[in-house]
């Protein structure tokens, strides 16, 4: 049987409900994060204003422990889902006999288009994009032996970036000289500010189509990124991770592994935790200094480093506390909002930008750390009560159904099927 007939979407009772909770678990983090760096239009503001948002002593320890917790990790725990769910179908089309290629293929595209659309029509910070991309790239491995996935994620977590940070700060001062090389630096930084400073106008607007356009503006600005082979090399390597721990089983089978993901918890956490508090204590050092000094630069890929650790900590010690019976009950609330991931991703853009756009509430750049906390706490609790009551009645989150219908060409079922009716149906069958 052809792969296009014989593949379909994933069944309730092939879910891995672990998975599912994690994905939600960390869709959570990602909206916090999104919420405190973007939407609240903090890293658009000038230095001075954005310091000035955090001077008090609550803000002041609610950001700090923003960036020990949450900044950037939950983001990563989520990029290493993407390549454990990679692994997950892998193995699903290998038990059935088909092959993953051509349909893999299908949702990246489909998945593309649906980031494009929601960077140049919602929000830039899109990640969905930059995921299909490199979604391809993750192709070639899948035939790779585990030790090889390994190595390769950690050239490109490891090796890479830091001969990539190198280069980006050796080889300007090598060819053109260190005067040279700090004028050009300078140039970057003042034009990146007056895009920043450009956005942040638009988005301030009282007027949709002024905001919306501002976002096209800086989205399509950001394209020569040149930082964007990093990030390709990062996201790669943390799928690859992903790869590994699906094939290994380590969220699908927690009591096989349990002696390992006490491991990864224990010093994924430490680790993490160390590397966020030396970066939390420089960052407190130097957030009054007008031009901080350059080598802080250097830290960034340490910085990343600790983002892994403490992704991989959460992972691990979610899939451990989710065993217990007790615990299952808390963490399972997430397991919806896992199941529709797509879904509240962009709701949670949507939104971000209805509470603070200048056409929505009006709230960008005046709001400090604590409030935009609560305010996610508010809608967080909204949007996972929708998707508990969505997936109540229907099979799939609305935006899951068009990627699903599109991948396999068909419409997919969308209701749910009671069982009482599915037993009816058979027996009049």
């Amino acid at each position: 049987m052809s792969e296009t007939l014989s593949a379909g979407p994933t069944e309730h009772s092939e879910r891995v409900h672990a998975l599912d909770a994690l994905r939600g678990f960390a869709l959570v983090g990602v909206f916090i994060s999104n919420s405190l760096s973007s939407f609240n239009g903090r890293m658009f503001l000038p230095r001075e204003q954005a310091l000035a948002l955090a001077a008090p002593p609550l803000e002041a320890a609610v950001n700090s422990l923003f960036g020990l917790l949450i900044d950037q990790k939950f983001v990563t725990l989520f990029t290493i889902l993407f390549g454990l769910g990679f692994a997950l179908q892998m193995t699903r089309a290998e038990a059935k006999g088909t092959s993953i290629v051509p349909m893999y293929r299908r949702r990246l595209t489909v998945l593309f288009g649906i980031g494009l659309v929601h960077m140049f029509g919602v929000w830039v910070g899109d990640i969905l994009a930059t995921y299909a991309v490199v979604g391809f790239m993750l192709l070639p491995f899948r035939k790779c032996s585990d030790k090889a996935v390994l190595v390769w994620a950690a050239v490109l977590l490891f090796a890479l970036p830091i001969t990539f940070t190198v280069g980006q700060r050796v080889l300007p001062v090598v060819l053109n000289g260190a005067a040279e090389a700090e004028r050009a630096q300078k140039a970057t930084r003042d034009e990146d500010a007056a895009h920043r400073a450009e956005l942040l106008a638009g988005l301030s607007s009282d007027s949709v189509v002024t905001s919306q356009l501002a976002n096209v503006r800086f989205g399509w600005a950001g394209m020569n990124n040149p930082n964007r082979p990093l990030l390709l090399s990062i996201v790669l390597g943390r799928f690859l991770l992903g790869l590994w721990a699906g094939r290994r089983g380590l969220i699908q089978d927690v009591e096989r592994h349990r002696k390992l993901l006490r491991r990864l918890a224990a010093w994924g956490l430490g680790v993490g935790s160390v590397i966020g508090l030396l970066v939390m204590v420089l960052n407190l050092v130097y957030r009054g200094v007008a031009s901080p000094p350059g080598w802080l630069a250097w830290l960034r890929t340490p910085r990343d480093v600790g983002y892994l650790f403490m992704g991989t900590g959460y992972a691990a010690g979610f899939a451990l506390l989710f065993q217990k019976e007790r615990w299952r009950k808390v963490l399972g609330v997430f397991e919806p909002a896992g199941r529709m991931a797509l879904t509240c991703y962009l709701m949670q853009s949507v939104m971000g930008l209805c509470v603070y756009d200048g056409w929505g509430l009006g709230l960008i750049a005046h709001t400090p750390p604590s409030r935009t906390v609560l305010y996610c706490a508010v809608l967080l609790a909204g949007q996972l009560a929708f998707c508990h009551w969505w997936l109540a009645r229907f099979r799939f989150g609305p935006v899951e159904w068009l990627w699903r219908s599109l991948t396999y060409g068909r419409a997919q079922s969308m209701r749910r099927v009671s069982t009482s009716a599915a037993g009816a149906a058979g027996v009049a069958h």
